[in-house]
């Protein structure tokens, strides 16, 4: 059975709700505190639901070997690095993040972060975050999913480098411990990543086949694959964010800067708005419109008793008399008094 909601924070997420919109921070902050007190606060006001973090260290995800299968050259923006001088460089601080956490609620926003070991999962723990990430390069790593999951908080899970096989395990893995609170990310784990590899026709199929609540970790330079993805029935849209790209930083080339994140929200608002509810009763507006349609008028003066013809009535504008699919009847029927001409043929008028 497909998954309806899940709660994040004060915030019901899924089906007739608003979608879930996070401004991830990243390593945007330049390892600068105010820069980062800046970010959120500009993602409120560029409208964003919630901030997100990442909880690591350079020795938390790798380790400080010059060996070639530690260097980066996979035609990435970080090319020529290695894994730990990458991660050196883009680590949030741990001791920032109690701190920001504070400061995001103060502004009405949610905060919570990407896990990557145990010991970040413990820590954030004591922070009382309300929901875990977990990112598309540890879909593969089952017991950190697991030991995420025990938390019995909400899980949500980036798909970028994963099979259909591993996607399911680490389904599997929440389920196992208890926790059908998932968020699965339709993500492609490119930076950035080419429009044409963004693939949204997965956003409902995953939907079917794991009965999960979906969203969008997207990394495109845009935001038209975002608002494309909501149509598709995406719940939660995650987006890189930065003060300003020209600052520069690891992840700056495919975050969006403040009015570009403010433009996204405004169309994934809009487009909320315009996907309605599925129901066909008529809006106020279409009921107004209706004065536009054709109804059948007298056109010329009738007297009672006489025919109406195909020469005294006619299927005009506008829509106060009866439905044109009634003239085959009405001709040849008699008036039943006398009707002048401009009136809006009803079943009154017409006698046998």
């Amino acid at each position: 059975m497909t998954q309806r909601t899940i709660k994040i924070g004060r915030r019901i997420i899924g089906e007739s709700f608003e979608t879930f919109i996070v401004a991830e921070m990243s390593a945007n902050h330049l390892q600068d505190f105010d820069l980062a007190v800046k970010i959120i606060k500009a993602a409120k006001e560029a409208g964003a639901d919630a901030v997100k973090l990442q909880t690591y260290t350079a020795d938390t995800m790798t380790i400080e070997s010059d060996k070639e299968y530690f260097r980066i050259k996979q035609g990435t923006l970080w090319d020529g690095k290695t894994l730990y001088q990458l991660y050196k460089e883009a680590s949030t601080p741990w001791e920032w993040q109690p701190k920001l956490k504070e400061i995001a609620e103060s502004e009405g926003l949610i905060l919570f972060s990407t896990p990557f070991d145990k010991t970040a999962v413990d820590f954030l723990e004591e922070m009382d975050v309300p929901a875990y990430k977990v990112a598309s390069f540890e879909i593969t790593d089952i017991p950190l999913i697991e030991y995420i999951a025990s938390k019995g908080k909400p899980v949500i899970i980036s798909t970028g480098i994963a099979t259909l096989g591993e996607i399911e395990e680490a389904v599997n893995a929440c389920r196992k411990m208890g926790n059908d609170q998932i968020v699965l990310l339709k993500c492609t784990s490119a930076y950035p990543t080419p429009i044409e590899d963004a693939n949204l026709r997965t956003i409902p199929n995953l939907a079917e086949i794991f009965g999960t609540l979906i969203g969008l970790s997207d990394h495109t330079m845009g935001i038209s694959v975002p608002i494309a993805a909501v149509v598709l029935g995406a719940v939660m849209i995650e987006k890189h964010f930065t003060l300003d790209r020209s600052l520069g930083g690891p992840d700056a080339a495919f975050s969006l800067e403040p009015e570009e994140f403010a433009q996204m929200v405004k169309s994934i608002r809009e487009v909320e708005k315009a996907m309605g509810n599925g129901a066909y009763e008529l809006t106020v507006s279409q009921k107004k419109g209706r004065f536009f349609a054709r109804s059948l008028f007298v056109v010329k003066d009738v007297k009672k008793g006489e025919k109406f013809t195909e020469e005294n009535v006619r299927s005009i504008r506008p829509g106060y008399g009866l439905p044109p699919k009634y003239l085959r009847y009405v001709l040849g029927k008699r008036a039943s008094k006398d009707v002048k001409a401009g009136t809006p043929l009803s079943w009154e008028l017409i006698g046998e």
